[in-house]
């Protein structure tokens, strides 16, 4: 299966030049040429990846696109690309990994490919760990709400009159209704 990477930038020729590059690479991509145009198609689809560039029609159009990635259901690798990285930038806005451009292509590949293992890898690790926390609870004690509400029955059974059984002589209680009628 090839790996969905949807790749962001208002500068044509960097958006073709790396869609051709990523799929020779192997990879299935997909472009938009603006923020608004990424956050419709990651509303839109699934990828395995987001590379966007950080400025495009606004200084903060980058950002719109790692947060809207970051809120997808498939929580793909996000990846900003920029010419202009700022020291201690990387992380700082919400993307896994800062890119600069230009970059040799081997360097970018590799960096890709990195990334997409370390995120597979982070989201598996999550996955299992919200599998085995149901688990061990299913192991230990019940959840308070099941506890308070078995403590509840008991109680009841305990206070509950028993009734006795009726002598094989008496009449039931409907028969002795409709005689006095």
């Amino acid at each position: 299966m090839k790996r969905r990477i949807l790749l962001v930038d208002d500068e044509l020729a960097i958006l073709l030049t790396l869609k051709a590059v990523l799929e020779i690479s192997g990879f299935d991509v997909e472009t938009a040429a603006s923020a608004r145009e990424a956050k419709m198609k990651i509303r839109a689809h699934e990828y395995h990846m987001v590379i966007t560039d950080m400025r495009m029609e606004s200084d903060t159009a980058g950002m719109e696109v790692v947060a809207a990635a970051k809120k997808a259901p498939c929580r793909p690798a996000v990846a900003m690309l920029t010419a202009f990285p700022m020291p201690g930038s990387e992380g700082a806005d919400g993307a896994d990994k800062m890119l600069v451009k230009p970059m040799n292509t081997s360097d970018l590949l590799y960096q890709i490919e990195a990334l997409l293992v370390t995120h597979e890898d982070s989201k598996r690790k999550k996955a299992e760990q919200l599998l085995a926390e149901p688990a061990s609870a299913l192991h230990g004690v019940p959840p308070k709400s099941a506890s308070k509400n078995s403590g509840k029955a008991a109680s009841r059974k305990s206070t509950a009159r028993s009734i006795p059984p009726q002598k094989a002589s008496e009449k039931p209680a409907s028969a002795k209704l409709a005689q006095a009628r």
